[in-house]
């Protein structure tokens, strides 16, 4: 079973004052432990990174580039898939198992993945019998992970997360093309429709700017803190 971590924090009035809230509003918690998902190009470690510098948090981030499979499998995935599925599994156990032993933690702690999404590259990617061998290792270490209080699922048309792909550059990611990416979303909006095992919110980032200027970040935060339970969708207009 998942492990449910320790109750929100209280926000800070310093932050309160940023957010040009009342300081008495102490309806206002931060979760103990928010991961950010959504597929390649959407800047989910970005806004994981903002996060945890907004909340005090802990960040815990993916290293792609630790995951020596990576590259050779963006060049051919057929024969790739496997090893760069188990090398990102076992990385993120890794990550995931560091903060179980150091569950009585106080400053919290934002990551930019979700390990129970991670099947949902692995069936994309890997041919039935491989899937099969997959899912039986996932299978036995995926108990007794803690288990986010809030899940945020970062949305984007497939177009613009080509787009944002190669503004960034990465020579690893050379190899990613605009089919790939539509399936790789359409799969992420398929898991999250079903998604019911945590608190999640869904964002649309297509017309909002996250990763640069206050207005937009800031509006997301406040809606963050309100800690409502079950599934919303954050879908706001652009802010000029």
């Amino acid at each position: 079973m998942p492990i449910t971590l320790q109750p929100e924090k209280v926000v800070e009035a310093a932050l309160l004052n940023t957010l040009g809230l009342e300081t008495n509003s102490a309806n206002l918690k931060i979760p103990t432990y928010i991961a950010v998902e959504g597929p390649i190009g959407v800047g989910k470690t970005t806004l994981a990174k903002r996060l945890a510098e907004t909340f005090s948090c802990e960040i815990i981030l993916e290293d792609a580039e630790d995951n020596p499979f990576l590259e050779r499998f963006y060049k051919n995935r057929r024969a790739n898939a496997l090893p760069t599925q188990l090398s990102f599994l076992f990385q993120r156990i890794q990550k995931l198992q560091a903060i179980k032993q150091g569950e009585l933690f106080h400053q919290g702690r934002v990551s930019d993945f979700l390990i129970e999404k991670d099947p949902l590259f692995a069936r994309i990617t890997l041919d039935d019998d491989e899937y099969r061998l997959y899912q039986t290792l996932y299978d036995k270490v995926i108990e007794e992970l803690p288990q986010p209080d809030l899940v945020v699922c970062l949305q984007a048309p497939t177009n613009t997360l080509f787009d944002r792909v190669q503004l960034r550059g990465n020579s690893i990611e050379r190899g990613i093309d605009l089919t790939y990416l539509q399936t790789l979303n359409d799969a992420y909006t398929q898991f999250f429709y079903h998604y019911e095992d945590t608190p999640l919110l869904i964002v649309n980032t297509s017309e909002i700017n996250l990763a640069q200027g206050n207005s937009d970040y800031y509006n997301l935060v406040k809606y963050i803190l309100r800690g409502q339970p079950g599934r919303h969708y954050y879908n706001p207009h652009p802010i000029q």
